[in-house]
């Protein structure tokens, strides 16, 4: 018999959504005395059907006794996108309807456990006279950055968007890097003073110390002095990771004839013979970058397996398709050459291609989903970093643990634009993909030795295991 209850809370965003989901599948099955209740709402830039159909696949995969899921109906009037205080609003006015759905259950719940962008939630928790934690979908190093910066800015006044805006060359001493690290690795909305947005992740840091606890996707041996510099003065780090999707989610009636169709073509290519590109639910590209890396590919010589995603081209706060390709933008003559060693697809089930034989490196925008992903199967990263703080994890996986090959590591774009500030041209693709299929002994060995290390953190007395049971002994005593 269950008696402690959790209330989970993610952000509709799908890294976050389906990462927090898996988290709970790890509680559930780590305690049988737990239960979960998950909260949904949805946000006007991510497809509402979307979310739906992943949470009515997830209501038949899992024990309805021990995670329960409730959707929360629209807002009637949702904040516009460009306002610079959307991700406050959009929280806000959902309050209501947490707080109405929670009082009217009879059980009440021992902790909350909310997405980073959750955090204006934590006022819910206190009203329940319940615990807070945050489950955070990123690595410690944005952490790690998070922190440093709210505090440098609270106890000194360095404010880093005064500070570094016009320094493209300006590096910080930041506790738990080995290498100074450059201001234009950083998220660019701590720069981003014109939406009036600069100060979210100062907000989001300074709300992050009102909680008990800090669960994040890593573990101790691959970010561990990071973890390390952690330990003062902020809520407790819960290293919990690699929390990961292995069964992919089919989303429409077409996907498993897609997945077949892919796994298929990989089945008849040579081991590790493939570059896998995919740049996340978020990413795609123009007409010229995409020629630009159709060239590369072209000139490159090696098989490729090309998730090429068509911008939405009517408003700029949908996200880019996954049911078609954007074909129509490579160059002529692109498909024929390459039909022998190329594929292009609208989606992928990652997964399932990373865990591949035939998949020898994978160029990524480098969110942390993959990231884990990559390393989870033992597949090199050439790093192709777009928004949010994709820049900062390319720095750590080439500067930090010499894990990637670079394509570029400062790319920059806002996140709901889809002009970059610059191209990453054909020779460089081609360079990169060359570079990335052909890693020396010394990477392939602590890509090899990092993927042993993280199947064994997840087992009884790994690390990853000890922290999520010190978590759950925690919760669970509140609930005495």
């Amino acid at each position: 018999m269950t008696k402690t209850e959790l209330v989970l809370i993610p952000s509709p965003a799908t890294g976050h959504l389906v990462s927090t989901i898996e988290f709970a599948k790890l509680i559930i099955k780590h305690d049988q005395r737990i239960s979960i209740l998950v909260i949904i709402f949805h946000m006007p830039i991510h497809s509402s059907t979307n979310v739906d159909a992943y949470i009515e696949s997830q209501s038949h995969k899992i024990d309805s006794n021990r995670i329960t899921f409730l959707t929360l109906p629209p807002l009637s009037n949702p904040p516009d996108p460009a306002s610079s205080n959307f991700f406050y609003d959009i929280v806000d006015l959902h309050k209501p309807l947490i707080k109405h759905s929670l009082v009217s259950r009879s059980t009440k719940p021992a902790a909350f456990v909310l997405d980073l962008v959750c955090v204006n939630l934590i006022d819910i928790a206190k009203e329940f006279e319940a615990s807070s934690y945050i489950y955070f979908t990123s690595g410690t190093s944005l952490l790690n950055v998070m922190f440093h910066l709210q505090k440098l800015l609270d106890d000194k006044g360095f404010n880093v968007a005064t500070e570094f805006c016009n320094s493209g060359d300006a590096e910080l001493d930041i506790p738990g890097f080995r290498n100074r690290v450059p201001a234009k690795v950083l998220p660019l909305l701590l720069f981003d003073k014109g939406s009036g947005r600069s100060g979210l992740l100062h907000h989001f840091a300074r709300r992050f110390r009102e909680t008990k606890g800090i669960l994040v996707n890593t573990f101790m041996e691959l970010e561990p002095s990071i973890i390390q510099s952690l330990h003062n003065d902020i809520p407790t780090i819960y290293p919990v990771g690699p929390v990961l999707a292995l069964d992919e989610h089919i989303r429409s009636g077409t996907r498993e004839e897609d997945r077949d169709s892919i796994i298929r073509w990989l089945d008849d290519q040579p081991s590790s013979s493939v570059v896998y590109l995919c740049f996340g639910s978020m990413g795609s590209f123009d007409e010229e970058q995409v020629k630009e890396i159709a060239n590369g590919l072209d000139r490159c010589g090696h098989r490729f397996l090309w998730c090429l995603r068509r911008p939405s081209s009517e408003n700029k706060y949908v996200l880019p398709s996954e049911d078609g390709t954007f074909k129509d933008a490579l160059p002529p003559g692109f498909l024929d050459r390459t039909a022998p060693r190329g594929k292009i697809i609208g989606w992928a089930p990652q997964a399932r291609v990373l865990d591949h034989r035939a998949v020898g490196g994978f160029l990524s925008h480098c969110g942390w989903n993959s990231i884990v992903e990559s390393i989870w199967f033992g597949v090199p990263i050439g790093t192709w970093p777009m928004h949010s703080e994709q820049q900062l994890n390319a720095f750590q996986l080439l500067k930090e643990l010499e894990l990637a090959v670079e394509i570029r590591m400062d790319y920059q774009r806002n996140l709901m634009e889809q002009d970059a500030n610059f191209r990453v041209t054909a020779e460089e693709v081609e360079n990169g993909v060359k570079k990335l299929m052909s890693i020396d002994e010394t990477m392939r060995g602590k890509l090899q030795e990092m993927k042993n290390i993280s199947r064994k953190v997840l087992k009884y007395g790994g690390s990853s295991h000890n922290s999520l049971t010190n978590f759950i002994s925690q919760v669970s005593s509140c609930d005495l």
